[in-house]
């Protein structure tokens, strides 16, 4: 395989109104490799008068791409897949070196994208409504689909290019344009991204750029009356001030935040699958992912067994550059981020917490240039310790113990966050117990916590959403419309709705 070179010292600007331009302030931030701290590049500090310029440029690029019937909408899509097909391998390394995730993980983000792509593309000749027999004779009901205008995606750096994907994919094949926010940790894979959509030839300002911080740029956009709606993914607390915001312009917002996530092992479950299931969804990127494992829930009868093939598993994970095969963990974000996740292993130590494997940031060597946490695992956690109830988005895991699957259930429900939750058994009956139970929005049955596919909805219930959906499926697009009833009498007469229509009918029979 062929590392390609890593460009540094670059500049990008924003994009709006199909130009590139800089940013009305002047200033810029850069980006760095969180795993030695190298220059991704330098983007713009942009302020609420480059907002103001991008809501312009997309609501005026609205009126025309409503009207662009919704196959063609869908080719432009289709295009954007086939570039960014070719580009992948590019893409995944800047990824890597970007936000640090192992790059077999990188270029699962970057498919991600591009099966998102042709998924939401193949919506353009469907885009279902609604017909419907009418109560009257001679009528015609039906509702169709009616896009909203413009749509603001402020995205996170975890998943910086598939989770744009999610949003911007179904918003544009609705009809709406987008405005597209990117996490500041991130900002050189969007305007990377951005390129292929300008490659693939979307009309100028139909998709739009603003990199900056999201206490200005961000909170500009939430309160522009001329959005119509926020999709936002991010932590639990800036996801409420988002609402709250939003809601006093009557605009509509959806949220994806953050997670609490368990894995439920049973008496009778296949352990080392287990073990496998654990590894990957508790240590994979990291940690930093919304459907990261942050609990196991053991079955007290297998609980030390469990521990027993999992800690020295753990103990083994090799950190590194996300570049290097030889690299099973990569950083975390950046210091800050470090820092943070070191502070609830102490908050764990305070509690009683004993900490098995990992509890430290890595300097040791190469490590020291860069923002690496040691994977760790805490043993003797109960369920009401702050390390099992608040999400620390780094690779932290806690080890609880249930004498049962309703016990287990019960903990695994007590939290404020709702998204993903895996349960390992042998037995059927107590599965279909757990699919039953279980008050996430996503349930695995022996198989991790992590990963989803494009074709189903994704997202989660009490603290980690606000009832909508992402991923595909024609749930996600009632997010990006608004439905339009519309009535059609060809019987040439006034036919007068809500009043005795019987002795109508039997006129007609």
């Amino acid at each position: 395989m062929t590392i390609h070179p890593v460009q540094t010292d670059m500049q990008f600007k924003n994009y709006i109104g199909g130009k590139w331009i800089e940013s009305r302030s002047g200033k810029t931030f850069a980006s760095h490799n969180p795993a030695n701290g190298e220059l991704i590049g330098t983007l713009q500090a942009s302020d609420t008068r480059d907002v103001d310029d991008a809501v312009n440029a997309a609501s005026i690029a609205f009126e025309k791409w409503r009207k662009v019937p919704a196959p063609k909408r869908a080719e432009l899509i289709y295009r954007v897949a086939e570039i960014l097909r070719a580009r992948k391998q590019e893409m995944g390394e800047l990824l890597t070196r970007e936000m640090g995730k192992v790059l077999p993980e990188a270029l699962g983000d970057v498919q991600e994208a591009i099966d998102m792509a042709l998924y939401m593309a193949g919506e353009g000749r469907r885009l279902n409504g609604m017909l419907v027999p009418s109560e009257l004779p001679s009528k015609w009901a039906m509702a169709v689909r009616d896009p909203l205008g413009v749509v603001a995606a402020i995205t996170p750096w975890n998943f910086p290019i598939a989770i744009p994907a999610w949003k911007m994919f179904p918003a544009l094949i609705c009809g709406n344009t987008v405005i597209w926010k990117p996490a500041s940790d991130t900002p050189v894979l969007a305007a990377r991204m951005i390129e292929i959509y300008e490659q693939a030839g979307f009309p100028p300002g139909v998709v739009n750029l603003v990199t900056g911080g999201g206490g200005t740029v961000g909170d500009a956009l939430v309160a522009h009356p001329q959005v119509r709606l926020i999709t936002f993914t991010g932590s639990t607390d800036i996801g409420r001030a988002v609402s709250i915001k939003a809601a006093q312009n009557l605009k509509r917002v959806s949220l994806e935040m953050g997670g609490k996530n368990a894995i439920i092992v049973m008496d009778d479950a296949d352990l080392d699958l287990a073990v496998e299931g654990i590894l990957w969804s508790a240590f994979g990127t990291s940690g930093q992912r919304c459907t990261a494992c942050s609990r196991v829930i053991a079955h007290h009868a297998i609980k030390k067994q469990l521990l027993d093939k999992l800690v020295p598993r753990t103990a083994a994970l090799r950190l590194g550059d996300g570049l290097l095969a030889t690299t099973d963990v990569g950083p975390v974000i950046n210091h800050r981020a470090a820092q943070k996740i070191h502070e609830y292993t102490e908050i764990a130590r305070g509690e009683g917490a004993a900490i098995l494997v990992g509890g430290a940031i890595a300097t040791e060597g190469d490590l020291a240039r860069g923002s690496f946490y040691q994977p760790t695992i805490f043993d003797n956690v109960t369920p009401t310790m702050r390390v099992a109830q608040e999400e620390i988005f780094g690779p932290s895991l806690s080890i609880l113990a249930a004498q049962s699957l309703d016990d287990a259930i019960a903990i695994n429900n007590r939290t404020n966050f709702g998204l993903s939750t895996s349960v390992y058994t042998s037995n059927v009956n107590r599965a279909f117990e757990a699919m039953r139970d279980v008050t996430t929005g996503i349930v695995y049955i022996n198989a991790g916590t992590i990963g989803s596919e494009v074709q189903l909805p994704f997202g989660g219930t009490r603290g980690t959403g606000n009832g909508h959906r992402e991923g595909g499926g024609a749930v996600v697009l009632d997010t990006f419309c608004e439905w339009k009833t519309i009535y059609v009498d060809y019987s040439g007469r006034l036919q007068r709705a809500q009043i005795d229509t019987d002795a109508l009918v039997k006129t007609v029979l």
